[in-house]
């Protein structure tokens, strides 16, 4: 999993979730990991996929997911 790339991040895990859900509903394989201190709740969710997904998630990511 070293070679896998962050492709969103964000401090709120319902938008990782959403991401995800949306990366996989399109055919990728996306894991989220989750770097945020489990005291302080000070860090990011990450989306992570694969190297040969990367360019195609980035794109749904920017043309298609809407998250504010």
């Amino acid at each position: 999993m070293s070679k896998w790339q962050v492709i969103y991040k964000t401090p709120q895990l319902y938008k990782a979730e959403m991401v995800k859900a949306i990366l996989f509903d399109r055919g990728l394989s996306p894991i989220l990991l989750d770097k945020q201190d489990s005291n302080y709740k000070i860090g990011y969710f990450e989306i992570n996929v694969a190297p040969d997904e990367v360019l195609k998630a980035i794109k749904i990511v920017e043309d298609e997911i809407d998250i504010k």
